[in-house]
């Protein structure tokens, strides 16, 4: 099996874990950083350049896309899915999951619970946002923030109309979105693989700061999911058309509400609070859904892209 993870450095704790995994499969693998990659594109032959020379073609790869290279990352998985290749996250279904608001359109259509949501115009008044929410406290979340960064928190209408009006001043896109007050700060994050729950944990923010990323001073513990979490969890990934994904949820009286769907989840945090390898599973994953130098039109699709939205 030949396998590419496309990942900005080799010393990320999740590129290290998914490369020992596949090396202890006995796998040819390699870490491919897929900005430095150039595109060829010519009538029936397409092409990845990499440091100079044509890249052979793998038999998967494993797509781990920073937030913010989305359109040009996205692009490179795109051309390795043109060219018949295997990936345990198609294109499409990562560009979704990056859209806050599309991935919260599509988890509404599949029957998924979340928290309820507001999007208006920068232009909307301030007041009928609030009164649409359910009034404060409310949170406020920039469509482009990751890791915890452009979420507020606003308790009462006079502090929710000032950062409003602040954001929309600057044209920033802003969820608004219910405050859970029963989850304490805390949130859970699933790891799907191909339709099953593989981890979970439990995230509780630093104190005082109802964010519970661990980027911004969270701790994670092991978490043992109800059926109820388990069918969200699951159903939230095949929504979204990801073979691999995190799926952040928050406890609430009326059940789990999911936040977010993460499309390269981190490893580090879910394998040290389970000492669960989640990374072997993706292998396994891999190696159920792929044989090695099988042809094109006999391989079965990972990416699972042919889902609208």
């Amino acid at each position: 099996m030949k396998l590419y993870i496309l990942s900005r450095s080799e010393s990320l704790y999740s590129t290290k874990s998914l490369v020992a995994a596949a090396e202890a499969k006995g796998w040819e693998v390699r870490v491919i950083d897929y900005l430095e990659c150039t595109m060829e594109i010519m009538k029936d032959e397409l092409k990845i350049i990499y440091h100079g020379e044509e890249l052979e073609k793998p038999d998967a790869i494993i797509p781990r896309i920073g937030a913010s290279r989305t359109f040009f990352g996205t692009a490179i998985v795109r051309h390795f899915e043109m060219m018949g290749v295997f990936s345990v996250a198609g294109s499409l279904a990562i560009k979704r999951s990056r859209d806050k608001l599309r991935s919260l359109q599509i988890l509404s259509n599949r029957g998924v619970d979340m928290p309820k949501t507001v999007f208006a115009a920068n232009k909307a008044d301030p007041n009928d946002v609030i009164k649409l929410i359910g009034g404060t406290p409310l949170v406020l979340k920039i469509l482009e923030g990751t890791q915890g960064v452009g979420v507020v928190l606003a308790e009462t209408k006079k502090a929710a109309k000032s950062v409003l009006d602040a954001f929309n001043g600057m044209s920033v896109n802003l969820l608004v979105q219910e405050f859970i007050e029963e989850a304490g700060g805390a949130d859970i994050r699933a790891i799907v693989v191909d339709g099953e729950v593989v981890g979970a944990m439990k995230r509780q923010g630093a104190e005082g700061d109802f964010r519970s990323n661990l980027h911004q001073g969270g701790k994670a513990t092991l978490y043992k999911l109800s059926r109820k979490e388990k069918s969200t969890a699951t159903a939230a990934a095949k929504a979204m058309g990801l073979g691999v994904c995190g799926v952040d949820m928050i406890p609430s009286k009326r059940g789990p509400l999911v936040m977010e769907i993460n499309s390269s989840p981190g490893l580090e945090g879910i394998e040290k609070a389970t000492g669960i390898d989640i990374a072997g599973k993706i292998m396994d994953y891999i190696e159920k859904h792929v044989t090695p130098q099988e042809t094109t039109s006999s391989r079965k699709r990972g990416s699972r892209d042919n889902i609208g939205a």
